[in-house]
């Protein structure tokens, strides 16, 4: 099968995408820094420690589309292994951003052969339609890399309009990477936008997006972690936090409160929470992921 990566920059031609592999020139040799590189936002932006709450927004923003909620609910056992899930997200997510360029396409194709098998049920009509139909990949994708960017820059994060767009033209790449054509996937902050304002007449708070919700809020514990740690509390803040971070719009389809003084708090909220988190040491911040590669590519310099 030719490379996953050859067949998305071909087929990104003259959307201004960066090349994919990066490397780096070391005589006559290179350094395999993987789809981004230490350059790209990506890196900048997937290793910022406010990430987990952006990922609980893009989870609470994906469950508004009554097909991609159906999906998880009928096979992401989220309910069984909620902390699982979450993990598996995660790992997939880190190995993209920072995994050697075959290690990364290896995670994506595994994706992939799993979403092809599965079959879901449209919740309104009972239409039974695939997990990897491209609507429906392209709002899990957009959905994250909206909730990624939007909470890293209103935590604080030095950024340029430009330089988020250069962050959503680098996902495009993520984007192919599960079967999406590079021409249907926002290269830019007015693209997203555009795309949520075509989607959104489709949204809508199901009975299995409220469920997922409420789950999310409280999920699962060890009783000995509930009463012994603060997990509990801290877990339920990150949730109301990701939460208020929701589009107004978003917000208002959970009926939760979609006043500008909600965005203001929470903005605030995250502002704090990342200053706090900035000053613990990297070793603790940064994911096992962003180790490796910086282990990596540090061996690499001095080899």
């Amino acid at each position: 099968m030719p490379s996953v990566v050859a067949g998305i920059t071909a087929g990104q031609a003259g959307r201004g995408e960066l090349r994919h592999p990066h490397a780096y020139p070391r005589g006559v040799d290179t350094v395999d820094v993987g789809l981004f590189g230490p350059d790209s936002l990506t890196w900048r932006v997937h290793g910022d420690p406010v990430l987990a709450v952006g990922g609980i927004r893009a989870l609470l923003l994906q469950a508004l589309h009554p097909r991609a909620m159906a999906g998880v609910a009928e096979h992401s056992g989220f309910r069984g292994d909620p902390w699982g899930r979450l993990q598996r997200t995660a790992e997939y997510i880190g190995q993209i951003s920072y995994a050697a360029t075959v290690d990364a396409e290896r995670a994506a194709a595994r994706v992939r052969g799993i979403h092809r098998k599965l079959i879901a049920s449209d919740p309104g009509t009972g239409d039974r339609f695939r997990i990897d139909d491209p609507e429906l990949l392209l709002w899990v994708h957009c959905c994250e890399v909206d909730s990624f960017l939007s909470t890293t820059r209103r935590a604080g994060m030095p950024m340029t309009d430009g330089e988020a767009d250069r962050y959503l033209t680098e996902q495009v790449t993520a984007a192919g990477l599960v079967g999406l054509p590079g021409d249907v996937v926002p290269a830019s902050s007015v693209e997203l936008a555009a795309y949520f304002d075509r989607v959104r007449v489709d949204l809508r708070l199901t009975a299995q997006a409220r469920d997922a919700a409420r789950f999310l809020f409280l999920p699962p514990m060890p009783t000995w972690v509930q009463w012994l740690t603060p997990a509990r509390p801290a877990w339920g803040g990150l949730a109301g936090l990701g939460a208020a971070l929701l589009p107004r719009w978003a917000r208002r389809l959970y009926r939760l409160p979609g006043l500008p003084t909600t965005d203001v708090g929470a903005s605030a909220a995250v502002r704090a929470l990342r200053r706090s988190l900035l000053a613990l040491p990297a070793s603790v911040r940064e994911g096992p992921h962003q180790k490796e590669a910086r282990e990596r590519l540090g061996k690499a310099a001095i080899a």
